[in-house]
């Protein structure tokens, strides 16, 4: 049974916490923004993506006050300078993010509250984040707002016009190595998540055609009661099916297998998933039909 939620039936707040329970982990934008009077801000967004890479743009959401319903200094900063620098969050720096997000008086700070540096940009007023591993420069594109109540977003959308990666985030290909650059993301409440060590997996498939898809499956395996949901995921994503001369090879060189079991058939068939192994996974299932 699932709880059924309607906008506008409960507080703000609560539905707040629903959305972002619900929607998560999201990236976190620790924005930099100068005032008119050249005050610096840093202040962390979790509403907040990129989405496109020609151009590159990124939004991020700086939303209304729900008590109160005022606007923040880091909205204020943008619609006057129109610039702005989007950091990116490593668990090094995730608890000086979170001073940050104090609501502080206008004018004060968040550099200095938290213990964060300061460096020039090339292409922008407002600060890089030093202790950051990514740090892009961008020029605001326009604002759309979404509303005037409290918990009403302010979409900020960016255009990128320089980024700085640490290279001692970068693989030996010159890639951003997720376990290196050891992001954080948001969840709902006072959750965070750590990406990188055994959170993160390599999950290939091709995203062009062919692909074997669900219904062409044999029915034995897509009513497997070992193979779990991701395992079948994974078999309908192989290129093809095997020709009976695979199976037939594959037979002949693992003669073995023709002595399982079904279930057992299936229970190595999943180790072999587990392995990388897949298309062995389908011959051997394959020769159980």
């Amino acid at each position: 049974m699932k709880k059924k939620i309607i906008p506008g039936t409960i507080p703000t707040p609560d539905l707040h916490q629903y959305l972002l329970g619900s929607v998560s982990p999201r990236p976190i934008a620790f924005v930099s923004t100068i005032d008119e009077a050249g005050r610096k801000n840093l202040a962390p967004y979790s509403f907040f993506n990129a989405f496109s890479s020609n151009p590159p743009i990124l939004v991020f959401s700086s939303n209304r006050r729900v008590h109160g319903n005022t606007t923040k200094d880091t909205l204020h900063n943008i619609q006057k300078s129109k610039e702005c620098v989007v950091n990116v969050v490593s668990y090094e720096i995730v608890r000086q993010m979170m001073v940050c997000s104090v609501d502080f008086p206008e004018g004060v700070n968040e550099f200095e509250q938290s213990g964060l540096h300061e460096d020039i940009a090339d292409m922008v007023k407002p600060p890089l984040l030093r202790e950051s591993p990514v740090n892009m420069e961008c020029k605001l594109r326009e604002i759309i707002t979404l509303g005037d109540k409290g918990g009403a977003g302010h979409l900020i959308v960016c255009d990128v016009v320089c980024m700085h990666i640490d290279e001692k985030v970068l693989d030996e290909e010159g890639k951003i190595d997720p376990h290196k650059i050891d992001l954080m993301g948001r969840m709902g409440r006072a959750y965070y998540v750590r990406a990188s060590g055994a959170a993160v997996s390599a999950m290939p498939q091709s995203q062009a055609l062919p692909v074997i898809g669900y219904p062409q499956l044999p029915v034995h395996i897509r009513n497997s009661k070992i193979l779990s949901a991701n395992d079948i995921g994974i078999l309908s994503g192989l290129k093809h099916l095997p020709s009976q001369l695979e199976i037939d090879k594959f037979q002949n060189d693992y003669g073995e297998i023709l002595e399982l079991s079904q279930e057992e058939a299936e229970q190595k068939a999943k180790l072999l998933i587990a392995q990388n192994r897949a298309f062995e996974a389908l011959m051997l299932l394959m020769c159980k039909f």
